[in-house]
């Protein structure tokens, strides 16, 4: 069978049905992107209650964000009052997630950390570092003014 190309919307969802991503595909079910691309255009995020609600990225269940930070890129103030749970999976370089108890260092691609409901946090990339974050539920309120150290 030949791959469509991204550009066409896929109809069929069957494992023999396959799409390049070299490009962006969407119909109202489906979209497929690049995550650097995509998130790009979105202060890194590609999924969450921030997307219009016809996108199937769109969700006020989970937020995903894929993170590209240049070194020395840090979070304009700490989180305060968190009412979200959060994963952080570091996928290149080396990241530090500040705690109020710890500091975790992230060196290893795969390496991450889960914090919960409550847990305040800041974060400091020590390297040029992507990371992805997968938080829940979407909430609105937590963005943050960018600065000269944040892209």
């Amino acid at each position: 069978m030949t791959p469509e190309p991204a550009t066409e919307p896929r109809r069929d969802s069957s494992p023999s049905s396959v799409s390049s991503v070299s490009s962006v595909s969407s119909a109202p079910s489906v979209h497929v992107g690049n995550a650097g691309t995509d998130a790009a255009l979105d202060r890194g995020w590609i999924l969450g209650h921030f997307k219009d609600p016809g996108d199937p990225r769109h969700s006020e269940d989970v937020e995903i964000k894929w993170g590209v930070h240049p070194r020395g890129d840090r979070r304009a103030r700490w989180i305060t009052g968190e009412e979200r749970t959060a994963l952080l999976v570091l996928i290149s370089g080396r990241f530090r997630v500040e705690l109020p108890d710890r500091t975790v260092l992230l060196t290893r691609q795969g390496d991450y950390v889960v914090w919960g409901h409550g847990t305040d946090h800041s974060w400091h990339a020590e390297e040029e570092s992507v990371v992805l974050t997968v938080r829940w539920p979407s909430l609105p309120g937590y963005a943050v003014q960018d600065h000269p150290t944040r892209k």
